[in-house]
């Protein structure tokens, strides 16, 4: 409605409209004026044809200022407008009917062509239009890649002048200048966290007096803009600082510092630090400063981080390097092919092969042929990532020929090229080793001149007192033998003749008890089953033997040894742990002997580092003494309400024969 409102208050429109009416009287003015209008030509065109052209012009000019839907209306109502015609007198009914037609095919014709003609003015326009917006989408894109590229070359050129420098100080130097080319500022400074003592320290700054940077030193974390920014841990724009209130030192006015935009320096999600850019005058910073300025912030905070960890790398390096030659173990290190590529004094001692010497020796070249073996295993086992028990013992030849006997941790570390090399820190304990089996060769000379002496009085107990005894009580029984059956004495006889055999019987069991005949004649499994016989006759405790495998045969000083472990294990579970059972397994395979004595009494807390000595458990400290003697190893388990278990192990090289 608002269109038509519009149209109709043009000219043109009213126009085109009399102009229609116009020819239609015109096309009907001999009916309409009841005239005989002759028929006239003009250019070989009858007068109703040249009128009907008129109905085509207007068509068409309807069609090119208002476009396809009011021509249109105006050719029908043009073709209703002359089709009465046919029906009224005229001479020329055939080329009315083709004129007529031939105005309505004329007027679809130039209508359909010329709507087709502006939908595609339209869509070039649109097309247009659209290039136009897509042509300033990409004027942006390349300002915003422009400005990507400056700050891409800012960073760029920064992070190389970082890595070009390994010192923190030549870092924060070369950072400042940098900043100042870029940034349209008057002054940087650059603060860091002394980690010890938690305090904003002033490493690097321009464009300031040095008044100024010595009074805005060592600031606490939360004081004035830069600790605020470290407690935060987000940027911030001080537009005057001098009114601002966080403001911590008057030095700041006196230097007439105005804005200032700052960042924290970030390194692990950690602030380490602050940048701070200021001028003097009052400054807004840009999005895209402060964007770059942000962006600085973080690779300087890494690279400032890097720096000290590669200060504190130099340090370590230092200190391990002064260990490494002052220490009284041997240290050397030595490639996948064995080559020593570095030792230290004590090595050196160690070997008789000094420093320069040794360095490209192979270390084949010391190594024991047992030796040898041994660490190629754990090479194999230390490259394939398998746990290697360390320290081990090894045995090296020195120089001179002698052989030395050290405790030897192995470890891989990288080398500079990320090459795997192997550290070894030994010790010499060729003296303690020794000590050790003398101690050891004297322990088994006193346990033998034990066992000689219980065997000594064993013999004499048995061949002594035991035939005195005997005697004594067959004199007894003749003296009762000779009184009358009414004598007052006989009855104080026989209870001295029943006391005599009691005292003999437990001298017997004495006797065995010192050195039992059975392991002397037969072996340690008769004799085992045994004592398990007089355990279960004298306590009460049911007990019994297992032996698994296929039997073997110790020295017999050895099956004495673990005789007497079992021994001692059944005298603590008859007189402590309150059983009901006990069992002894004998286990025998191809590399080994396990002995196991397991009950079910009240079991005890042991102490993790086995000390039976100090807490007066004497029983279990010879247990343990024995069983070093024999070369293998003893453990004991139990918990209080659980029972025990004492496990003994006896390598097989301690066997002497099948049995």
């Amino acid at each position: 409605m608002k269109r038509l409102a519009v149209e109709l208050r043009k000219p043109l429109f009213w126009l085109i409209l009399f102009c229609f009416l116009g020819g239609v009287l015109l096309h009907y003015s001999e009916y309409i004026f009841s005239s005989q209008t002759s028929v006239n030509t003009f250019l070989g065109l009858q007068r109703h044809s040249i009128e009907r052209l008129l109905f085509l012009t207007i068509v068409i000019l309807a069609d090119v200022l208002y476009g396809f839907g009011i021509a249109m209306a105006y050719l029908i109502a043009a073709i209703l407008v002359m089709i009465p015609r046919f029906f009224l007198s005229t001479p020329y009914l055939a080329d009315s009917i083709y004129e007529t037609l031939a105005v309505l095919l004329a007027g679809i014709g130039f209508n359909w062509w010329f709507e087709s003609h502006r939908r595609e003015v339209g869509r070039r326009e649109q097309s247009l239009l659209k290039l136009d917006s897509i042509r300033q989408e990409l004027e942006s894109h390349i300002e915003t890649i422009r400005e990507n590229e400056k700050r891409l070359s800012v960073l760029h050129s920064i992070t190389t002048a970082i890595n070009e420098f390994g010192s923190l100080a030549e870092i924060l130097n070369i950072a400042a200048e940098k900043i100042l080319e870029v940034v349209a500022a008057d002054g940087v400074l650059i603060y860091l966290i002394n980690r010890s003592t938690r305090v904003l320290e002033l490493k690097q700054f321009r464009g300031v007096s040095q008044e100024f940077a010595s009074g805005v030193d060592r600031l606490e974390i939360g004081e004035g803009f830069n600790g605020w920014v470290v407690q935060s841990g987000k940027p911030a724009f001080i537009e005057d600082s001098a009114s601002d209130p966080r403001l911590s030192r008057e030095v700041v006015k006196k230097e007439r510092i105005g804005s200032q935009f700052i960042v924290p320096l970030m390194a692990r999600e950690e602030v380490i630090g602050t940048l701070c850019i200021l001028s003097h005058s009052k400054k807004k910073f840009t999005m895209e400063e402060e964007q770059l300025l942000i962006l600085i912030g973080s690779e300087l905070g890494v690279a400032m981080e890097r720096a000290s960890l590669s200060e504190e790398k130099e340090r370590v390096g230092r200190r391990y390097r002064e260990l490494f030659v002052r220490a009284h173990d041997a240290i050397w290190m030595q490639d996948l092919e064995g080559r020593i590529l570095a030792a230290n004094q004590a090595a050196a001692d160690l070997t008789g092969y000094g420093g320069e010497e040794a360095l490209g020796t192979n270390v084949t070249r010391f190594l024991a042929p047992g030796a040898l073996e041994l660490a190629r295993e754990v090479r194999r086992k230390l490259m394939s990532g398998i746990e290697v028990e360390q320290p081990y013992e090894q045995r090296v030849i020195r120089k001179d020929g002698t052989e030395a006997i050290i405790m030897l941790t192995t470890s891989i570390i990288m080398d500079e090229n990320g090459k795997p090399i192997f550290q070894h820190i030994s010790r010499d304990v060729t003296r303690e080793r020794r000590l050790a089996e003398n101690l050891r060769l004297y322990a088994r000379q006193i346990t033998h001149a034990h066992e000689e002496e219980r065997k000594r009085i064993a013999r004499e107990l048995h061949d002594d007192s035991i035939q005195a005894l005997s005697i004594l009580s067959r004199r007894v029984d003749e003296l009762i033998s000779a009184q009358s059956r009414r004598s007052k004495i006989i009855k104080p006889l026989e209870e001295v003749r029943a006391e005599i055999d009691n005292v003999l019987a437990r001298i017997r069991l004495f006797a065995q008890d010192l050195r039992p005949p059975t392991l002397d004649y037969l072996g340690l499994i008769p004799a085992v089953r045994e004592l398990l016989t007089q355990v279960g006759q004298q306590t009460g405790i049911q007990a019994d033997l297992r032996i698994e495998g296929e039997g073997r045969h110790f020295m017999p000083e050895d099956e004495l040894l673990i005789y007497r472990i079992i021994q001692e294990a059944l005298r603590n579970v008859w007189r402590h742990a309150s059983a009901k059972q006990v069992h002894v397994a004998i286990r025998f395979n191809a590399r080994s002997a396990t002995v196991d004595v397991t009950d079910d009494g009240n079991g005890f807390v042991i102490g993790e580092d086995l000390r039976f000595v100090q807490a007066g458990k004497i029983g279990l400290a010879g247990m343990q003494e024995r069983a070093d003697l024999l070369g293998g190893t003893l453990s004991i388990q139990s918990k209080p309400g659980q029972g025990t278990t004492v496990n003994l192990v006896v390598p097989g090289e301690r066997w002497k024969t099948k049995a």
